[in-house]
């Protein structure tokens, strides 16, 4: 499952679950929730340099690396709420 996530989440369904930060302050933030930070294209990063980076980590993921759900033992289902959470 590829998860994109702007405030973060220790969100692991029952496979990997790649997280994808899409600011680098929250991957900072949040290392041992996120697979991959989006957020290096705006501070400069190539879009085709990131590209190849995060097509590795799926490419890695997808031959047995732990994706980082799998190595907290984030393996939960969430229903999530719509609209405003405080």
């Amino acid at each position: 499952v590829l998860f994109s996530t702007g405030r973060g989440t220790p969100y692991g369904g029952f496979v990997p679950t790649v997280k994808i930060a899409t600011n680098s302050e929250l991957a900072a933030k949040k290392k041992h929730w996120i697979d991959f930070d989006a957020g290096q294209l705006i501070h400069g990063k190539a879009m085709p340099q990131l590209l190849t980076e995060f097509v590795d980590v799926i490419v890695d993921i997808a031959n047995g690396k732990q994706a980082c759900n799998e190595k907290n033992d984030f393996r939960e289902l969430a229903i999530f709420k719509s609209g405003v959470t405080l």
